[in-house]
């Protein structure tokens, strides 16, 4: 005879991460303007391998620190369309493979890469206006965009280069979701459950489920995804930066000649910054969304047959 057993399950909103990433993007939006910059600056505007202190006094040369928040209604579109799909696509995909058990690291790995890609093409456009809106002043007068803000951008974008010009870049784009979600969704959770797994002693600190798990946890995910993403990361800022018809190949071979190798890796270091904090404050975010959702909307008690 099969017995009945009741298990307590809260269904989260699909846009809880997106909430989540965006709260984590107003604070760390300085160094992903840097990042950009970095990876867009032309060899005639400025040195051929600016640093990061450069680049940020540069900003803030502009007109003073406010500059460093230039482009943020962009970011805030961004995270409320790539991160909300990549974050709760993964989300749903996970707690569908887990319904029996904890899920394999290689289908949570698959699933947080489908979840990227989804995720790539749904914040295509925000990704666009971000680029442009954040390296715009680092290009000649002549060639800026000047997008008073994301919306104003959008309808720019798209009075001037038509609905495919919302795609450019797509499949850089998606590329680079891809690996960035598969490497800092998947390898965070693979990091945590490792770390749990084999409790490692850390300054004779045992290690539980909690914030100091956490920091550690996106820390080494935030090395890995950006070390993996970096070459795709350039690549996608450059194209989506440039005027006219440009194929990613086009940009390669261009920045490989006048700039040589390292010019796939240019903004890691901003990007490191950024994202390890970034990471942290995501999920600490989204773990405190979750909890105030199951506060005010209690989980209700389902009936399983065994």
């Amino acid at each position: 005879m099969g017995k009945s057993r009741q298990s307590r399950q809260t269904s989260y909103p699909f846009w809880l991460g997106g909430v989540g990433a965006t709260m984590a993007a107003c604070c760390t939006h300085p160094l992903d303007l840097t990042k950009v910059r970095m990876q867009t600056i032309h060899p005639a505007s400025g040195p051929v391998h600016p640093s990061t202190l450069s680049i940020i006094r540069m900003t803030v040369r502009e007109t003073g620190f406010k500059s460093l928040y230039t482009g943020l209604s962009a970011s805030v579109l961004r995270q409320m369309t790539y991160s909300l799909v990549r974050l709760g696509v993964y989300e749903k995909m996970k707690a569908s493979m887990s319904k029996d058990g904890p899920a394999p690291a290689s289908q949570l790995l698959i699933a947080a890469m489908v979840a990227g890609a989804l995720g790539g093409l749904a914040g295509n456009p925000a990704d666009i206006l971000l680029v442009r809106m954040t390296s715009d002043s680092v290009r000649p007068p002549e060639e800026r965009y000047n997008y008073r803000n994301a919306l104003s951008g959008l309808l720019t974008l798209m009075k001037e280069e038509g609905v495919h010009g919302l795609f450019r870049g797509l499949g850089t784009n998606m590329t680079r979701a891809v690996l960035m979600n598969g490497s800092q969704v998947g390898s965070y959770d693979m990091f945590k459950t490792l770390l749990l797994r084999n409790r490692v002693p850390v300054v004779d600190y045992q290690l539980e489920d909690g914030l100091f798990l956490h920091t550690i946890s996106s820390v080494l995910a935030g090395t890995v995804a950006t070390t993996v993403c970096a070459p795709a990361d350039v690549l996608r800022s450059r194209l989506m930066s440039a005027h006219g018809n440009t194929s990613p190949m086009q940009v390669l071979t261009t920045a490989l000649r006048e700039e040589g190798p390292r010019f796939l890796f240019k903004g890691w270091t901003p990007a490191f910054i950024r994202l390890g904090p970034n990471t942290v404050l995501m999920f600490v975010f989204f773990e405190q969304l979750k909890k105030g959702w199951r506060t005010f909307f209690p989980a209700t008690y389902l009936s399983d047959s065994g």
